[in-house]
């Protein structure tokens, strides 16, 4: 759960071999330059569900001219329906991407500037010395609200259809103090994004969520992906995901997700995804300023710049992209910076668990490097 929403929800969720930090350091030796193997696609998605680590998996790959969908495992237990191959599912952190980008094209617009600090625009909010950039790249040092909920299983399942306030949220980070001063390391912190969600809204008069709709949904119809509130469904096809509660598999995939906020809330599928990758590397989405911007990583945040991890894996493959995790579901957007290469991912949790980095080691190794 390393690096976006799903990190402190790791006793509810297998996502930790989903990062690409987590496979940089064990992808091993690079292969040819080569498009991606369909059957060897097919071969890791299914290791992941014969292993317990998932009970379903939808991926959507691109390499170059070739473009194709995979899928494996179930979407429900008790059921022999396949996993839908475009399904709806919760993206997690990934959601931190589409504020990130909102944010920055406000900063392009000139309503916010990143070296600012977050009190000029909502004072008293947080520490003063705090500025936007700081907020988007993890080194502000406010404390990680999610670590302080009762996130595991059991805990969980109480309070998993309860409303929460982003000033709920944000309450939980100050009561404690900073992990650090800001800007002298990097640490995730959901925080960051209930901040940036608040940002958004001071700076456009209106909910964070109708601001994502305008100038990222609606311009690219993006028709499947939603930032749904209190809403606990997954409307339209999906699978489910599951966690052990009391010894017994428990369906998890209906939540309310305020608990995420614009940390994590939003629902999309694997064809928005990628809609959205492309256009946000190629430049459609924001001013060339903000898109170096939005890459831009540092000696204290060498792999993350605002709201995107930036990393190269062994094989010399560059990747932009994010993870996410809510309970029942996992996600990774990836792409090249030229978009030729891309991945978007689903996986459903299973009650069982597994070990899943293997089959990511040979999914990530085959569709970049």
């Amino acid at each position: 759960m390393h690096r976006r929403f799903s990190r402190p929800l790791k006793k509810i969720q297998l996502v930790a071999a989903l990062t690409v930090a987590g496979l940089i350091a064990t992808t091993g030796t690079a292969l040819a330059d080569t498009s991606a193997d369909r059957d060897v696609v097919q071969e890791a998605l299914d290791q992941l569900t014969a292993s317990g680590a998932a009970l379903g998996v939808q991926a959507r790959v691109t390499d170059g001219r070739q473009r194709f969908t995979a899928r494996s495992g179930k979407a429900e237990l008790g059921s022999n329906r396949p996993v839908p191959e475009n399904g709806r599912f919760r993206i997690g952190s990934i959601t931190k991407t589409f504020v990130s980008t909102v944010l920055l094209q406000l900063s392009g617009e000139g309503k916010v500037a990143l070296d600012a600090p977050v009190v000029r625009y909502l004072p008293g909010l947080i520490d003063g010395r705090i500025t936007v950039r700081q907020i988007l790249q993890h080194t502000s040092g406010l404390y990680n609200y999610t670590e302080a909920l009762p996130l595991s299983p059991d805990e969980f399942e109480p309070i998993r259809y309860k409303h929460w306030t982003p000033e709920e949220l944000l309450k939980v980070s100050t009561d404690k103090p900073l992990d650090f001063d800001p800007g002298t390391r990097w640490n995730y912190s959901n925080t960051n994004y209930v901040v940036a969600g608040l940002l958004v809204e001071k700076l456009t008069g209106r909910p964070y969520e109708k601001a994502v709709e305008q100038r990222i949904l609606k311009p690219l119809h993006l028709g499947d992906t939603e930032l749904p509130g209190d809403d606990v469904d997954i409307r339209g096809p999906h699978a489910h995901g599951y966690v052990t509660v009391a010894g017994k598999p428990n369906d998890i995939t209906r939540i309310n997700p305020s608990v995420a906020w614009a940390a994590g809330e939003m629902i999309s599928t694997t064809r928005d995804l990628d809609t959205f990758g492309v256009a946000l590397a190629s430049g459609r989405l924001l001013k060339p300023a903000q898109q170096q911007e939005i890459t831009r990583t540092t000696a204290i945040s060498p792999e993350y710049g605002l709201g995107l991890q930036v990393q190269t894996l062994p094989c010399g493959s560059k990747v932009w992209g994010h993870g996410g995790g809510i309970p029942g579901y996992s996600s990774q957007l990836l792409t090249t910076p030229d978009t030729t290469k891309r991945l978007e991912l689903s996986v459903t949790s299973a009650p069982t668990g597994g070990d899943a980095n293997d089959a990511f080691r040979k999914l990530l190794t085959e569709v970049f490097c």
